[in-house]
């Protein structure tokens, strides 16, 4: 169980390979948006894992020896959000609600002891499309979370949306009342380094066994077993 010194709950969900997935056009319309603000064709990316955008970029631009200059940062931090949203059609045709997401989503919305948000390194338009594209959005409260554009370290993000949340549902969310959810190893750290309980779901490359071993308090294979997970997340503190 979770302990808790708050009735309220802050649950901050990944999105990419926990929630959703985009199936390559994510990754298309990054290499748009990079050649659009640099002039440059996208011959590598860099590691994207657990990793905020903007960290991403910058790594990216490394490698491509390219300048990592606050021009290139404004340019693609207005051009990837306009990308996804001229994309909005092909995102809902080639990506995909992971099973069990939605039907999740649905059962802790109806629970007003928890606010729902997410925790996500995208930054918060792209974060708020996806979404929208898949119909996710009515579920979360996406000005309780926080985004890739808010800082680079991810970790620090935990901060943030404890604070946004904390400011708008006057209930103090710190490190005994706040569960991060994602799917990878980094996902776990950005949760257990930032001061939140972290939680794995193993739909994106790594297993159950890994996602505890990393520090997860818990870890499901997938969200598809609504009763559980729902139960897990409104345990009574210890």
């Amino acid at each position: 169980m979770i302990a808790s010194r708050s009735d309220r709950r802050l649950i901050l969900w990944d999105i990419d390979h926990t929630l959703i997935e985009t199936r390559g056009v994510g990754g298309e319309l990054y290499a748009n948006a990079f050649e659009t603000a640099t002039g440059t064709p996208m011959v590598r990316k860099a590691d994207v894992t657990g990793q905020t955008e903007l960290s991403i970029l910058t790594a990216t631009l490394r490698l491509h020896g390219i300048a990592e200059d606050e021009p290139h940062l404004a340019r693609y931090t207005a051009v990837l959000p306009a990308e996804y949203h001229r994309h909005r059609a092909e995102l809902a045709r080639r990506g995909r609600v992971l099973p069990g997401a939605q039907q999740i989503l649905a059962a802790l919305a109806r629970r007003p002891e928890l606010v729902q948000s997410v925790l996500t390194g995208n930054l918060r338009e792209v974060a708020r499309i996806k979404l929208e594209v898949f119909d996710l959005d009515r579920y979360v409260d996406l000005d309780a979370g926080a985004y890739g554009d808010d800082d680079t370290d991810r970790p620090k993000l935990v901060a943030i949306a404890q604070r946004r949340a904390s400011a708008k549902y006057s209930t103090a969310f710190d490190g005994d009342n706040t569960v991060v959810i994602g799917d990878s190893s980094h996902d776990i750290n950005t949760g257990l380094h930032g001061g939140a309980h972290a939680v794995g779901v193993a739909s994106g490359g790594e297993s159950v066994e890994q996602l505890l071993a990393a520090g997860a308090v818990a870890a499901w294979p997938d969200l598809t077993d609504t009763a559980a997970i729902d139960a897990f997340l409104l345990s009574s503190p210890v």
